[in-house]
């Protein structure tokens, strides 16, 4: 086990890019094993000293950036054990300091695919499932959650459990019962609040009725344990892929094109062969300001795209390629895309260039925010279908009127866009600062959900009072001290500690 103090050496470990400030840690500690990663844990439970979890530092709500204690690495956890072939796909089983391309490297090695697809590939695999991270190919496929078939944790008490999907399950009254070594177990009560009606909600605990308790881990940010290992459930790799960029003059027909690309997806999906096979895996969003951006970088985005443009893709096989694109050429056609100017691929390096241009952009915001030296503020809202068209309206009108400079992009498959608003001075960030306050009140007015995939940690966990009530924040505080009874783990993440002094029951406890 190697430990860092010197300053220079822990620093890198104190911050995440949320650019949060004023992180600060005694020591940094790299466990090599679940063992060493429990042993911490207990003795950090004993001393009553904090503990934040170090994954790759990808995060963008300051989940990673330590206020004291100790931070416990994981990049020494670093081995992939196995990657095995069934007759649905796969299972791969691999450490948690793995990271998310390399992982994906070796699954696709085997002629498989891991699905979850967030746009930082640098990310670790651990923190990628504490997050239940998700992105363009969440529309077709869901997120990371959908994909953990088991988990080994270390708890704050120094236990270690090694949890299988469909081992245990909370009971009508919303009850879990953990069993741990020696006899004993965990009692822990599930908070009453209902989760909002997304397609996408990375806001706190995952509740459903009945739920696997896998579940529960999955997306807690580091606040209930310390994942270490992963089995993760793979598919057969697709044959081919293909993919566009659709530019359209009006928002009027870019939306109508996304509401029926969408629909006729989800219809292909239940066997609906009234489809033309049309099955989108990711439809992403790109505004008149995002195109604006880019075209300081690729001189061929046409000026007459005063609407937008959508990036998609789509699995395909030999057999059914050039049937599929004709479908879609139907379908841009009938909504009067620009399809002389329009970008399309079936080609890997032609679809590589058209990820490529969807990834430039938030790369050219960092940029420009650097020569301003302001910090983005930015939103990660999701809303239900029906809502959708009336809050993109809510935002462009309230930004228009304020002057301030913006794009909007992303997933608009699952009615999940960023808004990035870029101030240029402190005056403008303050003003950036009320209308995102703005936008999080509509959102929840519209049933919508205030993190949809980068969860809340220390950024966004004032603005979870607004979604749930106190009490609610008091028991997602209660279930945490069931699992960390010190109170030690990813402390400031989700809800503040506030919270925690007035929830200290310890619920570990011998069997009957």
């Amino acid at each position: 086990m190697l430990t860092k103090t010197i300053s220079d050496e822990v620093q890198s470990f104190l911050a995440d890019a949320s650019n949060l400030q004023g992180g600060h840690a005694a020591r940094v500690v790299f466990a090599e094993s679940v063992e060493e990663v429990a042993e911490i844990l207990r003795e950090a439970s004993v001393e009553g000293t904090p503990v934040t979890v170090s994954g790759a530092g990808t995060g963008v709500v300051g989940g990673r950036v330590p206020f004291g204690g100790i931070v416990l690495a994981t990049d020494r956890l670093n081995r992939i054990k196995e990657i095995r072939r069934d007759v649905q796909g796969g299972r791969a089983v691999a450490e948690a300091g793995v990271t998310l391309s390399e992982f994906q490297r070796n699954v696709e090695a085997e002629g498989l695919l891991y699905p979850p697809d967030p746009t930082e590939r640098s990310c670790y695999l651990g923190g990628s499932v504490a997050t239940n991270a998700s992105g363009a190919r969440t529309f077709k496929y869901g997120p990371t959650r959908d994909y953990v078939n088991r988990l080994k944790i270390a708890l704050a008490t120094g236990d270690v459990l090694d949890i299988s999907r469909g081992e245990i399950h909370a009971d009508a009254s919303g009850r879990l019962l953990i069993p741990l070594a020696g006899g004993r177990r965990i009692e822990a009560r599930l908070p009453s609040y209902r989760m909002p009606q997304t397609r996408k909600h990375a806001s706190g605990y995952f509740i459903t009725r009945g739920m696997d308790a896998i579940d529960l881990f999955i997306g807690s940010e580091g606040t209930l344990g310390v994942i270490t290992e992963v089995e993760a459930r793979l598919l057969p790799r697709p044959e081919n892929v293909l993919g566009g960029v659709a530019f359209f003059q009006t928002e009027e027909n870019l939306l109508a094109f996304v509401r029926e690309a969408r629909a006729r997806s989800l219809r292909t999906r239940e066997g609906n062969s009234e489809t033309s096979g049309i099955d989108a895996r990711a439809l992403e969003y790109f505004d008149e300001e995002s195109l604006g951006f880019l075209r300081a970088r690729y001189s061929q985005v046409p000026e007459r795209a005063t609407g937008g443009a959508i990036f998609f893709e789509q699995e395909t096989q030999t057999a059914t390629e050039d049937e599929l694109m004709s479908a879609w050429l139907q379908l841009l056609e009938r909504h009067k895309a620009l399809m002389d100017d329009s970008w399309f691929a079936v080609e890997e390096k032609d679809r590589a260039r058209l990820r490529e241009f969807r990834h430039q952009l938030p790369v050219l915001v960092n940029e420009w925010l650097a020569r301003h030296g302001q910090r983005k503020v930015s939103t990660d809202m999701a809303v239900p279908d029906e809502e959708f068209q009336a809050i993109l309206r809510f935002y462009k009108e309230s930004l228009r009127a304020s002057n301030l400079r913006y794009v909007i992009f992303g997933h608009v498959g699952d009615n999940h866009v960023h808004v990035n608003i870029m101030p240029k001075d402190e005056d403008e960030a303050h003003a950036a600062r009320e209308i995102y306050l703005s936008f999080v009140k509509r959102a929840i007015k519209s049933g919508g959900t205030i993190s949809a995939e980068h969860g809340i940690g220390k950024l966004k966990r004032d603005y979870l009072r607004l979604l749930y009530t106190e009490d609610h924040l008091r028991e997602m505080a209660a279930l945490k001290q069931s699992f960390d009874p010190a109170g030690i783990l990813g402390r400031g993440n989700i809800f503040s500690e506030e919270f925690l002094e007035k929830n200290s029951e310890h619920r570990i406890q011998e069997s009957e």
